[in-house]
């Protein structure tokens, strides 16, 4: 990527109506910049700014993951014990939660399925609220450390252990433990103290424009997992800058122990599927030809960011755009950033279609919380056709909310990839190579003539009907 490389891919993307405003930035050995185009919203018309805030989404999991990393070291949590030690009242609607360990949190192999799981509390006493509610309303996928599923879930029960071997509240444990040491002065969990400055709002497609959400943020049962965090790109760069520099920030102040930085860096399960990253803890560790990228999205309502730290070559990238399809332009910037800047070779992951001789053993009805994926075979392809089914009335106010007003039953067909593995048709296979790779579709324990388990974006569905 050019010096102005940056600038321009930015402002092309604005530009072209992709999305209302982006702001975006790299450090790179020494060197940072941010850039910003477009507004904050469409209502107001403010312009988007370097400094501006925005909500970090899923990016607090690796936040979440850096505070119970702090508390190990303090010899206050085991990574090895089970969470019943700290939580003697954690229970799930289904048999399993003695044997889940906090690092089963941390790593998404803990198999509390609890995607789509929305309890509606805020203030203190949210995280609270939510783990008791599991009791009732939330099962497992599977037995812990059996695989990967990308877990909301589990970083709720890992933000409500913090919360009981420390005494404070987890929003206020973020702003002490982490925001401070590591001078993140621009970051909050507070929707008051980001009124007060420069803060963007999610957008949704429509056909008279990008409309502003309705819904500013998911309540405080979701804060570990990623709904509260609010901050700026330079301070998502000190972030990261503090992985890279072995557990001391930007400022000097030493954050994590060296020994912490590189167990978090360090895989601890992997799929062996090319679209679910390899997980350490927090971060997902993504291969890019023979470097691996930490990295780690963040969804908020109608809002996307990112944060990718390349260790080896002191490199940190962090991008929020107001509409869910900056995505694209996130992997653009990274893929220019690894090929251009840092001369890694990015060889594509797909060759192009495999024929498969049977699909039958794909076919079948797959659910996980509140979600049923139906799938079938259609002109020599698989059809699949995802109905959101939900819990109750609160529940469907939030996720409809936060996915911009509606929750149509969607259906896509996908070809084979690879071994048991499919993409979406329609799309170029080379679009895969990047962040967009997690769009592919995997099954997973064939066995009796029948896969038991499908993987999409790093979270799985359990076989429901043969």
């Amino acid at each position: 990527m050019s010096d102005n490389g940056l600038q321009q891919l930015v402002a092309e993307f604005c530009a072209s109506g992709a999305a209302p405003g982006v702001v975006a930035g790299v450090y790179h050995a020494g060197e940072q910049e941010i850039v910003a185009e477009g507004v904050t919203n469409v209502v107001t018309g403010s312009p988007m700014r370097p400094d501006t805030g925005f909500l970090f989404g899923s990016i607090t999991k690796v936040l979440t993951t850096t505070l119970v990393m702090r508390q190990v070291e303090r010899g206050r949590i085991d990574l090895d014990e089970r969470v019943c030690a700290y939580l003697p009242d954690f229970r799930l609607a289904a048999p399993g939660a003695a044997e889940i360990r906090i690092r089963h949190l941390l790593s998404h192999t803990n198999g509390i399925d609890a995607d789509l799981y929305f309890p509606n509390a805020n203030g203190p006493d949210a995280l609270r609220v939510a783990v008791a509610g599991m009791a009732d309303q939330v099962g497992t996928l599977f037995a812990p450390g059996e695989y990967i599923s990308y877990s909301n879930g589990g970083m709720i029960v890992a933000g409500r252990v913090l919360e009981a071997v420390t005494g404070m509240p987890y929003h206020q444990l973020l702003e002490q433990d982490l925001f401070t040491p590591t001078g993140m002065r621009d970051t909050s969990t507070s929707a008051e103290q980001a009124i007060l400055r420069s803060t963007a709002i999610g957008h949704f497609p429509d056909p008279a424009g990008p409309r502003r959400t309705d819904l500013f943020k998911l309540p405080d049962t979701w804060g570990p997992a990623g709904s509260s965090a609010m901050g700026s790109v330079a301070d998502l760069l000190a972030f990261g800058r503090t992985h890279l520099d072995g557990g001391i920030a930007p400022s000097g102040t030493r954050v994590l122990s060296a020994e912490s930085i590189a167990r978090m860096q360090t895989v601890t399960h992997s799929m062996g599927t090319l679209h679910i990253p390899p997980i350490g803890l927090g971060w997902l560790l993504m291969p890019f030809g023979d470097i691996t990228v930490l990295s780690h999205s963040g969804a908020s309502p109608g809002g996307v960011a990112v944060l990718v730290a390349v260790p080896d070559h002191d490199l940190v990238f962090a991008a929020y755009g107001n509409s869910a399809g900056a995505m694209v332009l996130f992997d653009r910037i990274l893929l220019s950033l690894l090929r251009d800047r840092l001369g890694v070779t990015v060889p594509d992951l797909l060759t192009g279609p495999i024929e498969v001789p049977d699909l039958t053993p794909y076919t079948g009805t797959y659910r996980s919380n509140q979600l049923r994926v139906d799938v079938r075979i259609v002109d020599g392809a698989l059809e699949e056709t995802t109905t959101y089914e939900p819990a109750d009335t609160s529940q469907r106010e939030i996720f409809t909310a936060f996915a911009g007003g509606s929750i149509p039953t969607m259906s896509r067909r996908f070809i084979p990839v690879g071994k048991d593995l499919f993409a979406p048709t329609g799309l170029p296979l080379e679009m895969f190579t990047g962040y967009s790779r997690q769009m592919l579709v995997s099954y997973h324990d064939i066995r009796d003539g029948h896969a038991h388990y499908r993987s999409a974006g790093g979270r799985m569905t359990r076989r429901a009907t043969h």
